[in-house]
């Protein structure tokens, strides 16, 4: 049985904490003793720069490097799937990148505080008909301690683009430093 949490908000407003450990006490492997930097509790700096090393690791579309990020017994759901652990993190990005083709994601962050983060993202891609799209989201991180993500929630949606409409052209791999931003680029 779950136990649920209850907890108040400034201004005395109840609210429901989810089923989720706030700070993970568990140190089940070597990655997870030395944790991703940057660390919660987060500041604006250090909330920036952990948005920027998921969004590269997510543009290597290496399935393995990106789930280390990620605690071992992690819980997300993306889009209407429910994952739980590495593997299975491993697995969905694995199909999801025979997919999604020449992928290209940018994220940015639209909000944090102590150990959450909150983004906003798009990324382009095409199928195996070379038909293009560009999906939006947004998705909603808790951390532990270490820095490694033990939640994450993601909404997507995908819009058919025409080729020519692409804006996400840089040479796969990591977005080049003085690449526009999604506000830049009216996204």
């Amino acid at each position: 049985m779950i136990r649920l949490a209850f907890g108040r908000l400034p201004g005395g407003c109840l609210y429901q904490r989810p089923p989720f450990h706030r700070f993970s006490t568990r140190k089940s492997s070597t990655e997870e003793l030395s944790g991703r930097p940057p660390c919660p509790p987060f500041t604006f700096d250090t909330a920036v720069q952990k948005v920027r090393m998921a969004e590269d690791a997510w543009n290597t579309r290496d399935p393995e490097r990106v789930s280390l990020a990620y605690t071992v017994d992690s819980s997300w759901r993306n889009r209407s799937e429910f994952i739980n652990g590495r593997q299975e993190i491993v697995a969905l990005l694995t199909r999801k990148w025979q997919h999604e083709l020449h992928y290209r994601l940018i994220k940015e962050l639209w909000s944090f505080h102590g150990n959450r983060i909150a983004v906003r993202f798009a990324y382009e891609w095409h199928d195996d008909a070379n038909k293009w799209y560009r999906s939006y989201g947004n998705e909603n991180w808790q951390f532990d301690n270490n820095g490694l993500m033990e939640v994450r929630y993601a909404s997507i949606n995908d819009l058919s683009i025409r080729e020519e409409d692409r804006l996400f052209c840089w040479p796969l791999g990591r977005r080049p430093d003085d690449h526009a931003s999604l506000s830049q680029l009216g996204l």
